[in-house]
Order: structure tokens, then sequence, then C-alpha cells
């Protein structure tokens, strides 16, 4: 079992510019270099929407951030694409000279209050712009699963691509507004573009309406090791249904072994994740693995960090 050590805050956005009001969500590391870590994540602009962005951290000492960038990286999608209401990075994986990105395209929707897909961007300059490979999704709703999918993570082993991502179930009302409900499914592929999806389920919920999403995996001696979020449906905003940190593992990365009192971490009774964690993103450093993540009010508070203790 991993015992993380909590290290605090990295960077929390603070109205920085007007695309970089608030928030500071989904922390998607690179490993830049030897000693550079570049993180991508998404603050929220004026008008609430995700933008995308990067800062490079010390590896050493991650709270020492050596750059800030001052723009975003790649721009909103087209009016009436999946991605024109917002972009959350989720998984960066190096292919030849370039970097794949996987993230989650935000759309508002009529019905409910959004519709999410993932989309690829690639880029040639590691990190610092990216292209989007195809305007539309590469992954998205389809005849088995109906709502929408977003939250990927990608592993490339030889030949083969492992993708976990969420798939919404459906939605449940609560307090009058409809929240989506979601699971961890399973996809491969022999390219990283085009997926084989056989609506193969991960991470199966613990109650009727809790959502789990954002897995985040290692392969260790033979065992892919899952970190994931987790919550309720109704009081899940800062209340006791909001997210928390889980764990599972897997010999073949499609069945899973849910284990969430090895996850390694729990709230703090005080400070910026008292109330909710979540997002998680486990890196391994010089032998040594790094869990980065987001605290109370879905990154509101920031972004933090800890170290296993082994």
């Amino acid at each position: 079992m991993i015992n993380w050590k909590k290290k605090g805050v990295i960077f929390s956005t603070n109205k920085n510019q007007n695309w970089m009001v608030s928030h500071a969500c989904v922390p998607t590391v690179h490993i830049l270099n030897d000693d550079t870590f570049r993180i991508f994540f998404s603050p929220r602009n004026s008008r609430g929407q995700s933008m995308l962005t990067y800062m490079d951290v010390d590896a050493k000492n991650p709270e020492n951030i050596l750059y800030l960038h001052d723009k975003p990286i790649m721009e909103l999608g087209e009016l009436g694409t999946f991605d024109d209401g917002g972009i959350m990075p989720c998984s960066i994986v190096e292919y030849g000279n370039e970097l794949y990105l996987y993230y989650v395209g935000w759309n508002p929707s009529g019905s409910v209050p959004y519709r999410n897909s993932i989309g690829l961007a690639v880029s040639k300059n590691n990190g610092k712009t990216f292209e989007r490979m195809f305007p539309g999704p590469i992954v998205d709703r389809n005849r088995q699963e109906p709502f929408f999918t977003a939250s990927p993570y990608v592993m490339k082993e030889n030949d083969k691509w492992h993708m976990w991502y969420a798939s919404s179930t459906g939605f449940v009302e609560s307090k009058g507004k409809p929240e989506p409900l979601y699971i961890i499914k399973y996809a491969s592929s022999n390219n990283g573009i085009d997926w084989k999806r056989d609506n193969i389920t991960c991470i199966k919920p613990k109650t009727k309406h809790e959502a789990n999403a954002r897995a985040s995996v290692l392969k260790e001696d033979g065992v892919y090791k899952m970190w994931f979020a987790y919550r309720g449906s109704f009081d899940f905003r800062n209340g006791k249904d909001s997210y928390r940190i889980g764990y599972a593992e897997s010999k073949d990365a499609v069945n899973w072994n849910r284990m969430d009192d090895k996850a390694g971490i729990i709230f703090s009774e005080s400070g910026w994740d008292s109330k909710m964690q979540t997002y998680p993103n486990v890196i391994k450093h010089r032998g040594k693995r790094l869990l980065f993540y987001n605290g109370n009010g879905f990154g509101k508070t920031g972004i933090g960090y800890a170290v296993d203790k082994e």
C-alpha cells in the first residue's frame, strides 16, 4: 500500500488574466526532462469556460514554478463543435517526436447542462502549442453509450494502446437539476486514433448513484495500478458526497479489482483539500511516485501534490 505524504498546493489561479480567472483543473503531467515537469491544466475564463495552458515546475521541488505560460495553447473549437464550450487535458503520450494530448471537449446542452466528448490534439514542440488532429471527437457517444464520454487516460504498450475513459450512464435529478452519472470503461487501439470499444466496465460503482472518472494508471511488476476519482450525486459540490480518490489493480488492463482503502490518501482536517480530492494524475520519476491532484471546488483551490513514502 502506498501512503502518500502531502506536500501542499503548487499553484492556484487568481484572476491572472481574463482567460485565466479561476480554477486550475485536471493537472496532466509530462516529464519534460530529468529536471522539469510540464503540467498541463485548465483555468476558467471570465465566461466560466475551461481553457488549456501549462506551467513548468522543478521536478525535485514541484512547488518551485519555473514558468507559467501567458496564453492558451489551443483555442476553443469552432462554434457548434464538440469542444466549443471548454477544453480539459487528461492524458499525454509521447509518440515519436510528437505529443498526443487526449482531452475532454465541453459542449453546452439543452435538456442537461452539458455534453462531453474525447478529442485528440498533437504537439510538435513539446507542448508549447497543440493542433487538433480532427475537428470532431475520436471517442463520442454511440449505440451502446448514448449519453457522453470523457476523462481519457491512454497508455501505449508496444503496438497496443489502452484507454480508460469515463462513460456516462445517465442523469439523476438533484435539487431540481440533472446531475450526470458515469463509470470508467476500457477501449483499445492499434494506432491511438481509432478505438475498439466493447462496452467493458472497469470500475463498478459501489452505490447506485456513484460516479467515477479520471483514471490514472501505472504499470509496475506486471500489475496495472489505477487511481481514479469517485463521488456521490446529491451533495458532491464540497459536501458529504464530494470527490475522493479511489484505487484498483489489474493483471490484464481490462478486469479490475477495486481496493479504495489502498488509495493512500484522505481528506485533510482543514485547508485546500479538506472537502474534496479529485482528478488524480500519478507519475513515476527517478524511481519515486508522485500524485498530482485538485482539491476543494473542482480545482478552485488549485493544484497540489503528494509523494510516496516508500
